[in-house]
């Protein structure tokens, strides 16, 4: 059996029919930007934690003695809520839209960071990583598939690195926040900002992040689908071209209406590029949440400054925004695949390298590569992710590359506090993140190219 549509996707002809008017353009580049600021949280909570870890470790105090076993445990609860939240949104997001979705997880996330700056033992604090982490879940799977549905046809790779590179960005304002804030506004004060998206991001949100036409209409509601598209001027062409997606039999009698969500991307059809992507998402991530959380101590360790050790973060982070932007815009010419592989091997390299850098200057420039193929490398796996399924199984298959990675993003801090806590070397831990990236590279080479793209 073989899965098609009854429109053919064409690459269009070049920039003249990229945009069917200003409007259309500007309605794109709301939706873009929304989920830019959306994934800039997102980042921001990811990193900002391992930046005041070093303060929690030193004073126990503000929660209780916190040993290194102990915090790298409280970033994997954030994980697992990310794994659930995000398996959840792959049940749910191809079923109820992606815009509601997106809406009560902006909503979810801000209070999750307003009460965990309250918290006031490990217990509370943890379970409060969990409960925000369940909204970064959905965030993180739902915004490749947002993307996805509103970027021109030849730019999808870079418009998804545009909004995830929110990510990056995020994690370096928590960098600099907590170099420049934290003895003022303490890591309370931190974790308050990161509660103020439903201040201004959700009411922004509500005005300029409208439903998907093409979900709309592979659901069958071809009329809401046509009034947003006349609403916000979108080509009714490009945006209502996944009508009647069916599976057809090989004698090309139609059989029934093709498998939606999370049964779609685990038939026959997709499985062994869903299980290559899990995989690619499990080891990028395990080196990214591993790095953000454990590199401040790392470096300290192997006798950084406390104020140097986090601008390695924002080295890291910077290095990841912009080397994404890059990898994407010739991710979007000749396709994800070697693009991803290279990245991955970057990072491999570099990390095997930096335990035997003595110059800071090289040292900053590895850690820099390191997070383009850490967690510039995640970005790409999105978007190729999130073009690889078709639109009534994109959401499932985002959130199973957001859901199943974060148990990546688990082991990566718990694995961090276990090599601290046994007193292994940076060496070690570097070597730990290498090897995944490696591993990440060789299942990339194995996922199979789709027949019908």
């Amino acid at each position: 059996m073989s899965i098609t549509t009854t429109n053919t996707r064409r690459r269009p002809a070049g920039p003249v029919d990229e945009w069917k008017s200003p409007k259309h353009r500007r309605s794109v580049y709301g939706v873009v930007a929304i989920m830019f600021l959306t994934m800039v949280f997102d980042g921001y909570d990811i990193v900002v934690y391992g930046a005041i870890l070093p303060t929690l470790l030193a004073e126990p105090h503000h929660l209780g003695e916190l040993t290194p076993g102990v915090a790298g445990t409280l970033g994997s609860y954030t994980m697992i809520g990310i794994l659930f939240g995000a398996l959840g949104a792959g049940a749910i997001g191809d079923r109820i839209g992606r815009r509601k979705m997106m809406l009560v997880a902006l909503a979810w996330f801000s209070v999750g960071m307003a009460l965990s700056s309250m918290a006031t033992s490990i217990a509370v604090f943890g379970a409060l990583r969990f409960f925000t982490g369940l909204a970064l879940g959905v965030i993180t799977a739902g915004g490749g598939a947002v993307i996805a549905e509103f970027a021109p046809a030849h730019r999808k790779n870079m418009f998804n690195a545009v909004g995830y590179i929110g990510i990056p960005v995020g994690g370096v304002i928590a960098s600099f926040f907590t170099l420049w804030l934290e003895d003022l506004i303490s890591w309370r004060g931190l974790f308050l900002i990161g509660a103020s998206p439903i201040l201004f991001l959700l009411p922004l949100a509500w005005f300029l992040l409208p439903e998907s036409p093409r979900w709309l209409t592979a659901m069958g509601r071809d009329a809401e689908a046509d009034a947003i598209c006349r609403k916000f001027d979108f080509p009714a062409e490009q945006f209502t071209r996944d009508k009647a997606v069916k599976v057809e039999t090989a004698d090309g009698g139609v059989e029934k209406r093709a498998k939606i969500g999370f049964a779609a991307i685990f038939s026959r059809y997709f499985l062994v590029g869903t299980l290559m992507i899990g995989i690619m998402s499990f080891m990028a991530i395990m080196a990214t949440y591993g790095l953000n959380t454990w590199l401040p101590q790392i470096m300290q360790t192997n006798g950084m400054s406390s104020d140097g050790s986090l601008y390695s973060l924002v080295a890291l982070n910077a290095g990841a925004a912009l080397g994404a932007l890059v990898a994407s815009k010739i991710a979007d010419i000749i396709g994800p695949r070697p693009v991803i592989i290279t990245t991955f091997l970057i990072a491999a390299v570099c990390m095997f390298a930096m335990p035997y850098l003595t110059s800071a200057t090289l040292m900053y420039i590895a850690i820099a590569l390191t997070g383009l193929g850490v967690t510039g490398t995640q970005i790409l796996v999105y978007g190729m992710t999130s073009n690889y399924f078709p639109t009534h199984a994109r959401q499932a298959g985002m959130s199973w590359a957001a859901g199943f990675g974060r148990l990546g993003g688990i082991a990566g801090p718990a694995l961090g506090g276990m090599i601290i806590s046994i007193g292994l070397g940076a060496s070690d831990a570097f070597m730990v993140f290498a090897v995944a990236t490696v591993i990440g590279a060789i299942a990339t080479v194995f996922v199979p190219p789709r027949n019908d793209s």
